[in-house]
């Protein structure tokens, strides 16, 4: 006689059950790690915000957070206001605007609906940033970045930060001597007129001393991510000019 085991059935059954214990595993570890992810997800985008405005745990050449430990803390005393921007220059106060998802408000603006932009306004040193998220797209996958802004669209700060971007290339979008460059460079012409920043392999400023020619140094070797730099903070950045123009 042969042994149940061995037969077809026995299999396709125990397999069966095997695939639904392991879902039933997956889905409990899943829905018990999601409010740590969710919080975890709070504060990096905290530390973020808080680093574009100078916030931050630097030494000479790395880019370092405040602790995770600290951030809520710091982001409480530093970001005084949160704002959300409709219709171009429409603010409602939003204290949970950190949590707007930017993708989901591009893919929302693409299918012609309203995109909410969110704002953080931040005070420190008697000065007043205003700090937008961005997104855009690199070599490989998704970048993204938290501007810092002065009420005349002067970067005062910026942090990087990408998906998947070659590691030594474009990963250096996050490295303190890209990143720092951007600081000081304005966005607008001398007429007032939204330029943006171009990461430019033909940046004749390697000093990047000259911070209204709307240009900084390109990464060597990514190319294709520095464009997707310039062309996010082109099209993200540009989208709050009308509101800026209401704090002259």
């Amino acid at each position: 006689m042969s042994n149940k085991t061995d037969s077809n059935v026995y299999t396709v059954v125990f397999a069966i059950i095997m695939v639904i214990v392991v879902g039933a595993l997956l889905a409990f570890t899943a829905s018990s790690l999601a409010p740590k992810i969710s919080e975890n997800q709070r504060i990096e985008k905290q530390q973020n915000i808080l680093y574009a405005m100078g916030v931050n745990e630097n030494d000479e050449t790395s880019a370092n957070f405040v602790s995770t430990t600290d951030a809520p803390q710091m982001f409480s005393k530093y970001i005084t206001k949160q704002i959300v921007i409709t219709e171009g220059t429409k603010e409602v106060q939003d204290d949970k605007a950190f949590l707007i998802d930017v993708k989901k408000e591009q893919a929302k603006a693409k299918e012609g609906e309203e995109r909410r932009l969110p704002l953080f306004i931040g005070e420190k040193d008697g000065e007043t940033f205003y700090i937008a998220p961005i997104r855009g797209k690199g070599l490989w996958d998704a970048i993204w970045a938290y501007v810092a802004m002065d009420k005349n669209m002067v970067i005062q700060g910026a942090y990087f930060d990408h998906k998947g971007e070659t590691p030594g290339l474009g990963a250096n979008i996050k490295q303190r001597f890209f990143m720092d460059d951007f600081i000081g460079e304005h966005l607008l012409d001398d007429s007032g007129n939204f330029k943006g920043i171009d990461v430019s392999k033909s940046n004749a400023d390697p000093k990047n001393e000259d911070k209204t020619d709307n240009e900084v140094d390109a990464i060597a070797g990514a190319t294709i991510t520095g464009n997707g730099v310039s062309a996010m903070i082109k099209s993200d950045l540009k989208l709050y000019v009308p509101y800026f123009k209401t704090l002259k």
